[in-house]
């Protein structure tokens, strides 16, 4: 997954994806090369995440677990 793709599936820039992602990998949470992602820490990305995450996740859980 490149970082002009998640930019353009976020609607933002590709330097924001590369901000974002450097951040998360000094963090110890993710690691990512050359389009590859590996999730170290998922609980520590959940932490890291705004509270839109747990709204949306709840939400999607309440439409397709029923």
């Amino acid at each position: 997954m490149t970082q002009e793709f998640i930019g353009q599936m976020l609607g933002i820039r590709r330097s924001g994806v590369t901000n974002a992602a450097g951040k998360l990998q000094k963090l110890d949470l993710i690691h990512y090369h050359r389009g590859h992602i590996k999730i170290l820490d998922y609980q520590g990305l959940v932490n890291e995440a705004c509270e839109c995450y747990q709204i949306l996740n709840k939400e999607l859980s309440r439409l397709f677990d029923n």
